[in-house]
């Protein structure tokens, strides 16, 4: 059952006094207009009466709008309306007359005045009746409009609500969705490089079990949310690194410059691994000379900018262009444009000694810092 509408009363009745004061102004400003002087007991008569004209709708609006909301447009049958405001419009045009008349009589009591003309008093209520029912009705018909014009804006609200809940479900789902494609794709490679070791170095297997086995336990505690701080970030990809050392050993020289500010700052969760993944495969793995992986993240301004540089020979220039034109590590792309939609940015570049991918995103943070930079040789 909907909520019913709830109709504030100190503002019908401020607007119902806005309203009486008004009708007797202009009550007195046709008089002064005729040449005819206001005495005193006219003037309250007037002021009286044309209160208890708005007082009375203000007083039976919550009821005819409860009505209104009740048997709402396009819920019940025209007929149904028909049935329902037919009387309730004369209904509520009777006892808007019937207290007019009552005030009327008692001012004529307070001031001895007679009850009625010549022609008598049925005959003097039936002329009011008639000379007010056309605005009678139309007051009756403006307050169900009027609430079904709240009933109307207060479910298009909602909808709204529902909608904008639906969608963050919905993104949130397929952000889960493409995070969850990153740990099987990671694990297939991790267990193909134990396999290779374990018919070379037995050792260096049974150690890279034991890391890899730390590294799902991380990834596990942090699956739920998307974004974490990059120090956790940093603590995941760390398990990584070691895991890669184990993999290359000494071909492989790892180096950390972090901002100690953007610690804090809130970024995709397991968003460095596949990047960092990405630099190994393609700038370290081909060649037998040693290589480096940097990693760089600091603050500029009101964004936060990591790069992940390689010493791979780099990319040509036709496949460059491809990578920033959006062909490539889709899912990182897809995440990023999840999340940041019109305020993130992914690009490629060439260096003179390597290769570097640049992710800048809103630089979001609870506790700003100093700064240190961590330099590590290797990863035991």
């Amino acid at each position: 059952m909907a909520e019913r509408l709830k109709v504030p009363a100190r503002p019908l009745f401020v607007i119902a006094t806005a309203f009486g004061l008004s009708s007797a102004g202009q009550a007195f400003w046709l008089q002064r207009l005729g040449g005819e002087h206001a005495l005193p007991h006219l003037a309250i008569r007037v002021v009286a009466l044309n209160l208890v004209y708005w007082y009375v709708p203000a007083l039976l609006a919550p009821t005819i709008m409860a009505i209104a909301q009740r048997y709402q447009l396009g819920r019940v049958r025209f007929r149904v309306q028909v049935f329902i405001h037919v009387p309730g419009a004369l209904t509520y045009s009777f006892v808007h007359t019937a207290a007019m008349l009552a005030t009327r009589a008692l001012l004529m009591l307070v001031f001895g005045l007679p009850l009625a003309s010549s022609a008598g008093w049925w005959a003097d209520a039936r002329v009011h009746y008639l000379t007010q029912l056309d605005w009678l009705l139309m007051t009756y018909l403006f307050l169900v409009g009027l609430a079904h014009t709240l009933v109307y804006r207060r479910e298009s609200e909602a909808r709204a609500l529902a909608a904008a809940h639906l969608e963050t479900r919905l993104v949130e789902a397929q952000l889960q969705a493409l995070q969850r494609q990153l740990h099987p794709h990671f694990l297939f490679n991790t267990l193909n490089t134990i396999a290779g070791l374990m018919r070379t170095n037995v050792n260096a297997a049974d150690l890279m079990i034991d890391r890899l086995g730390d590294l799902l336990r991380m990834t596990l505690d942090t699956s739920g949310p998307q974004q974490v701080p990059l120090k956790q970030e940093l603590d995941v990809l760390q398990k990584y690194l070691e895991i890669e050392q184990t993999r290359f050993e000494s071909r492989l020289s790892i180096a950390m410059h972090i901002d100690f500010e953007t610690l804090d700052a809130r970024v995709p969760n397991l968003l460095l691994q596949p990047l960092v993944e990405n630099a190994i495969r393609h700038g370290i793995a081909p060649h037998a000379r040693p290589g480096w992986i940097a990693i760089h993240a600091a603050r500029e301004g009101r964004r936060l900018r990591i790069e992940i540089r390689d010493s791979g020979n780099g990319l040509p220039p036709d496949r460059l262009m491809a990578l920033n034109r959006g062909v490539g590590l889709g899912n990182t792309r897809a995440r990023l444009d999840h999340l940041y939609p019109s305020t993130h940015q992914f690009a490629f570049s060439n260096l003179d000694d390597g290769f570097c991918v640049t992710v800048s995103i809103p630089f979001e943070v609870d506790a700003p810092a100093g700064r240190v930079e961590v330099l590590h040789a290797g990863v035991a």
